[in-house]
């Protein structure tokens, strides 16, 4: 071959594979072109996504908006009918008045027009018959001036006599709590009282019927029950059984029984002890026993025995202020709680109990009548029952005698203020005075003054039906009547 066909041919096989590298470098940059044609297509279409996200979102907005709008519409249109019905309500109890009006005028008109016509004896009747009218108004108007004088007078008398009694007598004041505190000699006695496996504090709280509380508190346990008969026995038998170091289930159960029979014998000497302190011998074993087990017995905080001497001897101090027999009104005021002594071992209530106690056992029908009158289940008949019934209010009344928790004074607070509402014509009634009051506000066109009475009584004798309460609650009932113009 010759050199030029040689060249000829090198330059066909450049050309050749130049054309192939320029083809190959086309078609991967035409792959190039279309990854990037994709690429901003994809950005395009997630802007586009988000734009359509965000038109949505912005559209849910609007749409609550409206629903908003919408609702504010509606409750101004409801608001315009409710104004509507009140204007037409008005305007119908308008036309009701200017018919009652004209009925009156008619009436007045049709009086005139047979007053005319009367005879001179007729005309005298009828005059005299206004007149009678007249003087009966005036006459219980002038019965209602005295009434209310005597109740002024009467309230100041009863003020003086209450203070010249509460003076007489100031009686201190300890709350009994639910808890006794036993000292240790050391902690090592703790170990002790709750034995292997808590063998000893297990059989204590079984055969004593208490709670017993050993905590991280050093050289202390806490004995808890709401019988104050059943922890004062609990908390001896305990200090005895640390004093002895002894202390397992046998010990626990011997030491039990002669802590016991000690506390039989303790209750009826304590309860002797009162008797002979207020000289009201001779008095029934039984009840002076049940007097002595008061002393382990509280209400509302309140130690009963403490409370039964102070209305003792303030039903005392009353009685001689009114005149009455100081003696029986001391044993009155003393054995009024006496059924409280039983309550926590026989069913019933302490009044029933207390009176069938003391009727068993002869005692004056006017402590039974104390007894039923201090509670109202019975009026007081003598001046001793009244005594004790004002002696046992202010006993319990007084700030701290009485302790209730918080929830249960709510919810009877609450209680009384819906049974005042309950009834027709009252419009608002309000518990003052921690909860000893109730003010009842009475609608005027509803409640004339001759009904106002009876109101207040239904509203008290509903109160005494439906609600448990300590001493008394005052239901003070008030009826205005206004009358609003504007000068202009």
């Amino acid at each position: 071959m010759t050199p030029i066909i040689i060249g000829l041919i090198l330059i066909n096989v450049g050309i050749a594979i130049g054309w192939l590298i320029s083809k190959l470098y086309a078609r991967n940059r035409f792959k190039v072109y279309e990854l990037e044609a994709k690429a901003k297509a994809n950005v395009i279409k997630n802007e586009a996504d988000k734009l359509l996200l965000n038109n949505r979102e912005k559209l849910k907005e609007e749409e609550l908006k409206l629903q908003q709008l919408e609702l504010q519409l509606k409750d101004r249109e409801n608001s315009l009918e409710r104004q509507i019905r009140a204007i037409n309500e008005r305007e119908s109890r308008l036309n009701e008045l200017n018919i009652e009006k004209s009925q009156l005028i008619t009436k007045l008109s049709n009086k005139l027009s047979a007053v005319s016509s009367m005879t001179k004896q007729e005309a005298k009747d009828e005059l005299l018959k206004i007149h009678k009218e007249e003087i009966k108004s005036d006459l219980a108007k002038e019965s209602r001036k005295m009434i209310k004088h005597a109740k002024v007078e009467q309230e100041k008398s009863a003020n003086y006599m209450l203070a010249q009694a509460v003076a007489r007598y100031a009686g201190d004041f300890a709350g009994e709590r639910l808890v006794n505190t036993i000292n240790l000699p050391s902690d090592e006695h703790k170990g002790r009282i709750i034995g292997k496996e808590g063998r000893n504090i297990k059989a204590l709280e079984q055969l004593l019927g208490v709670d017993i509380i050993v905590d991280d508190t050093p050289g202390v346990i806490l004995v808890s029950n709401f019988n104050l008969y059943r922890r004062a026995i609990a908390t001896e038998v305990i200090k005895r059984l640390v004093e002895d170091g002894r202390i397992h289930p046998g010990k626990i159960e011997e030491i039990h029984q002669k802590v016991q029979i000690e506390f039989e014998q303790k209750i009826f000497e304590e309860g002797e002890r009162v008797i002979l302190d207020l000289g009201l011998y001779p008095m029934h074993e039984e009840l002076i026993k049940l007097l002595g087990k008061l002393k382990y017995r509280a209400s509302y905080g309140q130690n009963t025995l403490l409370h039964s001497l102070e209305v003792a001897r303030l039903s005392k101090s009353l009685a001689a202020e009114m005149g009455g027999d100081e003696k029986l009104a001391l044993r009155a005021g003393l054995l009024h709680d006496i059924g409280k002594a039983l309550t926590q071992d026989f069913d019933g209530n302490h009044v029933d109990l207390g009176a069938d106690l003391c009727r068993k056992y002869n005692e004056h029908p006017i402590v039974i009548n104390a007894i039923y009158a201090h509670h109202g289940h019975e009026e007081p008949l003598t001046v001793e029952s009244a005594a004790v019934c004002t002696a046992d209010v202010l006993s319990a009344a007084r700030p701290g005698a009485r302790r209730e928790v918080l929830e249960s004074f709510t919810k009877r607070v609450k209680e009384l203020e819906k049974i005042a509402l309950s009834f027709n014509g009252v419009m608002q009634a309000y518990a003052i005075n921690a909860g000893r009051e109730i003010r009842v506000f009475i609608d005027s066109m509803e409640v004339d003054d001759n009904e106002l009475t009876l109101l207040t009584h239904n509203i008290a004798k509903d109160i005494e039906k439906k609600l448990q309460f300590p001493g008394t609650i005052k239901v003070n009932a008030i009826r205005q009547t206004r009358a609003i113009e504007f000068a202009k």
